[in-house]
């Protein structure tokens, strides 16, 4: 029996033939360790390793463990090690080995719910004060575009306004008179079908001018505008940023506020009052018909019951929020373009939370309105 452990590595192709030979056993650790340090630039060179144990006369788990790891070692980059020629009395302990530190680790235990809906608020805060700084930063910007243009009459770009003009306003008519008018119906048939029982049919007719001239007419208006012309903006905007033209505009030393932000809310402020008022009329169009063929109320009857029930102060309170709801709308429609990375995903997801918000906030907008005009009699 060999008093000296050996280790034989013999090159085959690019398979690395290693033969231990002699005692692995702790006694010889320090030489363990040395030819095991010998054979690892082979160990690295070769595709493939055979480890031949039918030359060790003595083995422990310190020897075993030096060659386990040897394995391991090969096995890590994916390439194959394999045993060959282990006694039968070396195998138990081989087996062993093998399972040291290859346990699956323990599942991580369940997060507490209430942390988790902590932490989950503690985003939404911070996500939601980083959504009020880019609304503000937006707002700022188109202020100083407007200063500017006020200064400078000719530096605003006429054409791009009139353009988006007739996209996100006269093409825009013939779907807010249709939506507008069915609403204005459904609201009609609804109070004369539930008035008629207490005999109080003509206050339906109070109920569809208030209604519609004070929030309804607006705030359909303005919820399809931000879903047809606010996602448009965000998609434009998001596939600039995507093909670098917006950074291309400041290169030029031209800003993509005043070039390409400014008409377009401009183009909104202007086009929103106008669709509203448009809407309200067809609704209360709308409201005639289901009158007439519903209600049996002739139009003249129906004219002079609204003349009675609505006034200019109603229109009024309609007309003067929707500037407000179209500068919502285009500041965050366009915030959000801006804010797409390079994915297409990005560009989806952007968009999608450009329609959330916008409607979310001209819904606010419009309680807000309802609160103040109330308390100063409106």
């Amino acid at each position: 029996m060999d008093h000296e452990p050996l280790l034989r590595a013999t090159p085959s192709g690019d398979v690395l033939k290693l033969r231990p030979e002699g005692p692995w056993t702790a006694a010889n650790v320090v030489r363990l360790e040395t030819l095991s340090r010998s054979v690892g630039a082979d160990v690295d060179r070769s595709s493939a390793v055979t480890l031949d144990m039918s030359g060790i006369s003595a083995l422990d788990t310190l020897g075993a463990w030096v060659l386990e790891k040897l394995s391991r070692r090969v096995s890590s980059s994916g390439r194959p090690a394999e045993f060959v020629g282990v006694a039968d009395h070396f195998t138990g302990l081989m087996d062993e080995v093998r399972q040291v530190n290859r346990r699956t680790p323990a599942p991580a235990a369940a997060p507490n719910p209430v942390l988790a809906r902590l932490g989950d608020l503690g985003k939404s805060t911070v996500g939601a004060r980083e959504d009020v700084t880019v609304f503000l930063q937006m707002l700022g910007a188109l202020f100083m575009a407007v200063i500017g243009v006020l200064r400078r009459p000719r530096s605003l770009r006429l054409t791009s306004l009139v353009y988006q003009l007739y996209r996100i306003g006269w093409q825009a008519i013939p779907i807010v008179t249709l939506i507008t008018f069915l609403i204005g119906a459904i609201i009609a048939q609804q109070g004369f079908f539930h008035f008629r029982r207490f005999g109080a049919e003509s206050y339906t007719v109070d109920m569809v001018g208030i209604l519609v001239l004070r929030e309804l007419g607006v705030l359909i208006v303005a919820i399809m505008v931000a879903g047809r012309s606010g996602s448009a903006y965000t998609a434009e905007l998001g596939s600039m940023k995507m093909r670098e033209e917006i950074d291309a505009l400041s290169t030029m030393g031209l800003d993509p506020v005043d070039v390409l932000i400014l008409p377009r809310v401009a183009a909104l402020v202007i086009a929103l009052p106008i669709l509203t008022f448009i809407g309200s009329i067809a609704a209360l169009y709308g409201g005639g018909l289901v009158a007439q063929f519903y209600g049996d109320m002739g139009p003249a009857i129906y004219i002079a019951r609204l003349h009675e029930a609505i006034s200019v102060t109603h229109f009024e309170v309609g007309i003067l929020k929707a500037p407000f709801m179209a500068l919502v709308i285009g500041i965050v429609a366009c915030s959000e373009g801006l804010r797409v990375k390079g994915s297409a995903e990005s560009l989806g997801r952007q968009t999608t939370t450009s329609v959330v918000k916008s409607i979310f906030l001209v819904i606010v907008l419009d309680g807000l309105f309802a609160i103040f005009f109330a308390s100063i009699g409106m």
